[in-house]
């Protein structure tokens, strides 16, 4: 995809310019922590004029919440596209378990930028639970229902599991590697592992 600068010009509609902004403020706030980068950066990186943030998004806070929520949006949609189902309820865990641990280190600069957030700003972590968590949760269930029969496994174990799937990522994808600096491959064969102990029993 083309740098933000690139996808504004004269006559471009507000769905362009709100996709540039929220580009920019990706590049930016993981190039320079949240904090530290200005709504006057972004918006010259994106070829808008700052008021813009104000007008759209209501200011950086809200430019963030807009980031989080296209990124939940694009990891569900490239699970559907890209991990293909496995034929039983252990195979499509630890498939999922594998693309958790992969798309979340993929992904680890912008944790470092929401984490932190997320910690100081209820409302971030209001945003994670309920859109990044809930969302990711409830497309790892669909996609587990397909074989619940095969399996005899509940609908509350099937939301268990896809938090199971959820928290995996998370750990052995960015907080192990990326926050406690474990060596990258080890953490994901761990994590793996651990799915391997609880696929058993499906």
């Amino acid at each position: 995809m083309g740098s933000p600068r690139s996808m504004i010009g004269k006559g471009k509609n507000r769905a362009a310019r709100e996709e540039a902004l929220i580009l920019a403020a990706g590049r930016l706030f993981a190039l320079r922590g949240y904090e530290s980068a200005t709504t006057r950066e972004i918006a010259i990186e994106a070829g808008c004029a700052e008021g813009l943030i104000h007008r759209y998004f209501s200011g950086k806070a809200g430019l963030l919440l807009a980031l989080i929520q296209q990124r939940v949006s694009r990891e569900v949609d490239d699970m559907s596209k890209h991990v293909r189902p496995r034929p039983t309820l252990a195979e499509e865990v630890l498939q999922l378990v594998a693309y958790e641990i992969d798309r979340t280190w993929e992904e680890r600069e912008f944790y470092k930028v929401i984490i932190p957030r997320a910690i100081v700003d209820p409302s971030i972590g209001h945003m994670l639970r309920q859109h990044a968590l809930g969302r990711r949760a409830h497309a790892v269930v669909e996609r587990l229902k397909n074989l619940q029969a095969k399996a005899a496994v509940s609908a509350t174990d099937l939301e268990t599991l896809a938090h199971f799937i959820g928290i995996l990522g998370f750990v052995f994808g960015f907080y192990r590697p990326a926050v406690l600096g474990g060596e990258r491959a080890q953490s994901k064969e761990i994590g793996l592992r651990i799915a391997q102990i609880v696929a058993r029993d499906l």
